[in-house]
């Protein structure tokens, strides 16, 4: 008996002889708890099915809420299809979710169908399946500052992210080129830092989208960038600069752009107004403040830095870094919130940041060792802007590496070398998707998919085998191609327009 092609692949999951049929009679039976799932399953079959689904208290397919499951965790399920029904049963919300996106994948791949689609039998085949997450942070970052994305695509990367079981959003909100996040008190900043490239966000747009994503079981965590990559602001704002009377015009490059935030009263109170909105906006747990990237030169010539280093007692301009990053972690953790950052080992924040190391596996555990927790992102393994693979047929991308399948596959964001210790600060790993070099969503999802089916398979399963997910992937492929996901861009030469 063959054994259904999922991705990412179920911790355990058993064939069992015969099949289920979905059809005009079927109802649901929903416990307390479970009416979120219930109204997933609806959203997402609906269009292409038609059935309705209602509650009743016979209803064949039964959605459990069962706190007394402990052993699943916040996210795993159990779920059992036989010929006369369906049992999914989980010890969270969460868990239910995840499950109904199994029950969804194992429906013939036009159930995916965003209109109606007649002449198919709605069957599954009938599984035993116990599922548990290996990692609690299962993500993908999108970079919409470089690249505008209007709030219409970024829901339909989030069902994307939720058909895979991932459940971070990593919304990388302000850059250089860009300041998409509206701050009521600071009109300036989206009316002069969102204009290049396609606008900014309202606050009811990414209010509405936490929901969307809330209820496919994602959190979207937002990116503020600061001390440095800060240029669209210090042009909408030049007072939060280090040299009284500059203009700044958004940054029309790419790279590493040299102005950064001054380190005087007025710049922080500005960091904590902006972030005090961006709290209110987003729940989540985690609050990004960049942190990387930030050349130092222009502290080194400010009578301001220089000030603050004397006064804070410094070894130099270039540990106003660490001073800057601690005041604003100091903020967000009075908030409640739990200050993150991209870092190479971590040796410049704070303990209590949890960040994200992008050299390599080495730096996260040097990071690990500083007592940090850690959501793993290697650029050689996770980062998307590089090509997918050396053929002068691929479009232009970051230079230097190929980041190919095989080759997200292979990442480990906890390796069997590390101590139980070290990888219990490991909290996972996520994919960046940073947008230079992809100015269309079409390319966004070329280069997203199927890298992005790899890393759902080494945060949610764990497993390497490579040959496995090699066949389900085939199948997997029909299911993107249902979705309108491109295999391949129009052309082979995209041209890569300059801001």
């Amino acid at each position: 008996m063959p054994l259904p092609r999922l991705v990412p692949d179920p911790t355990h999951l058993s064939p069992l002889p015969g099949r289920f049929t979905f059809d005009a009679a079927t109802a649901l039976r929903v416990t307390p708890g479970a009416e979120g799932a219930a109204r997933l399953l609806r959203t997402l079959l609906g269009p292409a099915t038609g059935l309705p689904l209602p509650a009743r208290p016979d209803g064949s397919v039964v959605l459990a809420l069962d706190p007394a499951l402990t052993g699943l965790g916040d996210e795993g399920y159990g779920l059992t299809v036989g010929t006369g029904g369906v049992l999914l049963r989980a010890a969270d919300p969460r868990g239910l979710l995840a499950g109904i996106q199994t029950l969804r994948q194992l429906l013939p791949v036009e159930a995916l169908a965003d209109k109606p689609v007649a002449g198919v039998a709605w069957t599954v085949p009938c599984v035993q399946i116990t599922d548990t997450p290996r990692f609690p942070w299962r993500g993908s970052m999108l970079d919409v500052a470089r690249r505008f994305r209007p709030v219409s695509y970024l829901r339909r990367y989030v069902d994307l992210l939720a058909l895979h079981k991932l459940n971070v959003l990593h919304l990388h909100l302000t850059d250089d080129q860009g300041w998409r996040m509206p701050v009521t008190a600071l009109p300036r900043l989206t009316e002069v830092g969102g204009e290049p490239h396609g606008g900014a966000y309202t606050r009811a747009e990414l209010t509405g989208l936490v929901t969307y994503a809330a209820e496919r079981g994602i959190t979207v965590v937002p990116e503020i960038e600061m001390p440095g990559h800060v240029r669209a602001a210090l042009a909408a704002h030049p007072e939060l600069g280090n040299t009284p009377g500059r203009t700044y015009d958004v940054w029309d490059r790419w790279g590493v752009c040299d102005t950064v935030l001054g380190v005087h009263d007025t710049a922080l109170d500005f960091c904590r107004t902006v972030l005090d909105e961006v709290m209110d906006v987003f729940p989540s747990p985690y609050v990004h403040i960049g942190g990387e990237e930030c050349p130092t030169t222009e502290w080194h010539a400010s009578p301001d830095a220089l000030r603050r280093v004397a006064e804070e007692g410094l070894p130099g301009p270039d540990a106003l870094h660490g001073w800057f990053m601690g005041r604003i972690g100091e903020h967000l953790l009075r908030a409640g919130r739990r200050p993150l950052s991209w870092t190479e080992n971590g040796a410049d924040l704070p303990e209590y940041f949890t960040v994200m190391p992008w050299r390599d596996s080495d730096h996260g555990r040097t990071a690990v060792r500083r007592g940090h927790r850690v959501v793993m992102a290697p650029h050689r393994t996770t980062y998307l802007d590089y090509p997918q693979s050396a053929s002068p047929a691929e479009p232009p991308g970051q230079a230097g590496e190929v980041v190919d399948l095989r080759t997200v596959h292979g990442n480990d964001p906890a390796p069997a070398d590390w101590s139980p210790e070290e990888a219990a600060r490991v909290l996972g790993s996520q994919v960046q998707l940073w947008t230079e070099y992809v100015p269309t969503a079409a390319h966004a999802e070329y280069l997203t998919f199927p890298r992005l089916c790899a890393l759902a398979e080494v945060v949610w399963t764990g497993r390497h085998d490579w040959p496995g997910f090699q066949e389900r992937l085939r199948h997997h492929r029909t299911r993107l191609d249902a979705l309108g996901v491109p295999r391949r861009l129009s052309t082979t030469a995209t041209p890569v327009p300059h801001l």
